[in-house]
């Protein structure tokens, strides 16, 4: 199982202007449905849809996550849309939507993912790493706002939960 490593950062706001001056080299944007299938203590089963914007092609993924925090167990494997459409049809929940811009920072070569959400008045980015010592280094940009990595508020699995009311 591979180790995920990535710190998250609310933003106030989508940050437009810094696509628009280059601040933010933009790479790709897409649509993301998610829903949870098994939710225990430090660990969850999901499933997702994403769907690209310009190209319209989609890609399915059963994820595990095991952990809190910035860093967590994951194990991604993809699967059908037709699986993926009965496993959402058997579990009657709402997914979190949410589009993601993952671009570039061409000052440091740093890769981000800003994610907008549908149904939470929500923008954050996230920066993933390739180990523990690098997420601590990084430096955000002053236009990145508070650490949220450890806030389980702003975590994926609890914007879903409220939006399911579970």
């Amino acid at each position: 199982m591979a180790l995920e490593v990535e710190r998250k950062f609310l933003l106030t706001a989508y940050p437009d202007s810094l696509i628009q001056d280059g601040t933010i080299e933009v790479q790709k944007i897409q649509q993301i449905e998610q829903t949870y299938l098994a939710l225990a203590d430090g660990e969850e089963l999901r499933i997702r849809r994403l769907t690209d914007v310009q190209t319209s092609a989609s890609e399915y993924v059963l994820t595990y996550k095991k952990g809190y925090g910035m860093v967590r167990e994951e194990l991604e494997q993809p699967i059908t849309g037709q699986l993926y459409d009965e496993l959402m049809r058997i579990s009657r929940l709402i997914p979190l939507t949410k589009e993601r811009t993952t671009g570039r920072l061409p000052a440091s070569d740093t890769i981000i993912e800003i994610d907008r959400y549908s149904h939470h008045p929500l923008v954050v980015v996230e920066v993933e790493f390739p180990n523990e010592v690098a997420a601590r280094r990084f430096e955000p940009p002053s236009w990145f706002g508070p650490d949220i990595s450890s806030d389980k508020r702003y975590s994926n699995k609890e914007l879903w939960r409220r939006l399911n009311q579970i």
